[in-house]
């Protein structure tokens, strides 16, 4: 018997509940009381989380033979206590990435969706000289990303080849237990098979050119476009000429604008100021030219 029925009472199951009945009831549920059904309902989103928590636990053998013997506190330490699988990626699992959106708009076709992550922003200054701002200017600057391998296609080796790693069933992560007097404590740590990898892959298998790594550095040019006139802090924004890695989306590249220092020159709101000592007879060339005048143009 189940010392604690807190997470079967948030599935509305009993503690003797098949596999399948408590998949069951974590679709009706997690359908219930998902946000994007419930956006005028802030306790929907908790609810929303207790329910993928409690499957989540009930649904892996091992976690849940510690939950019925110990409670929720024989899970304290482990990736039951508060890690594992978000909520929405535990969603994705049985509904698809898309949320209701990618679920042929049986909720409305307003709701968000989640497409795949997406890789890092790379930030770079791009200093211009004063003249290049007053006259606009097409920069070229060269820049290193990562790219997915072309002779692999970010695979990492020959066609079936790369295997999921037994050792943490291609999480990357093992979960360990120890005895603590009469608890029992859970903790994560890398899997030596894969070094964290979730695959593995033999050495004579592994792709020549990025020795099994998915993806190789690459040299990028882009033209960066300075129009007359641009401001300091400006940013130029090249989408998806970033970072590229297997199953995420390709990073954003943006380049912002600085102004060199200029001395001799003073620029206030982008008007440009110059003093000059002219004779007359260069603005009027009737007056004779022993008279001259000084003036500034602006």
């Amino acid at each position: 018997m189940a010392k604690d029925t807190k997470f079967y009472d948030t599935l509305g199951v009993s503690p003797t509940a098949t596999e399948a009945e408590l998949k069951k009831a974590y679709k009706v549920n997690a359908l219930k009381y998902h946000p994007d059904k419930n956006a005028h309902n802030p306790d929907a989103e908790e609810k929303f989380k207790e329910v993928s928590h409690a499957y989540e636990i009930l649904s892996d053998p091992q976690k849940r033979q510690i939950y019925d013997q110990y409670g929720e506190a024989g899970l304290e330490g482990g990736a039951g206590a508060g890690g594992g699988m978000a909520a929405e990626d535990l969603f994705a699992q049985f509904f698809g990435g898309g949320g209701f959106g990618g679920m042929g708009g049986m909720f409305g076709g307003g709701m968000n969706s989640r497409g795949p992550p997406k890789a890092r922003t790379i930030h770079h200054t791009h200093k211009v000289a004063l003249e290049d701002i007053y006259k606009g200017k097409i920069s070229k600057l060269a820049l290193q990303r990562s790219i997915i391998c072309p002779k692999c296609s970010g695979i990492g080796g020959k066609e079936g080849s790369v295997k999921k790693c037994a050792g943490c069933d291609g999480q990357g992560m093992k979960t360990m237990m120890r005895q603590m007097g009469p608890m029992i404590q859970r903790f994560q740590t890398v899997c030596p098979d894969c070094n964290g990898e979730g695959e593995t892959i033999k050495d004579k298998d592994r792709c020549k050119q990025c020795n099994g790594k998915k993806t190789i550095v690459d040299r990028k040019v882009l033209h960066v476009h300075v129009d007359k006139g641009v401001r300091s802090g400006t940013k130029v924004e090249f989408r998806g000429e970033g970072d590229q890695a297997p199953g995420i989306q390709a990073g954003d590249v943006v380049f912002e604008i600085e102004e060199k220092p200029h001395p001799g020159s003073l620029v206030r709101r982008m008007i440009f100021s110059t003093s000059a000592t002219l004779s007359l007879s260069q603005l009027w060339p009737e007056v004779p030219s022993s008279s001259s005048t000084s003036m500034t143009a602006g």
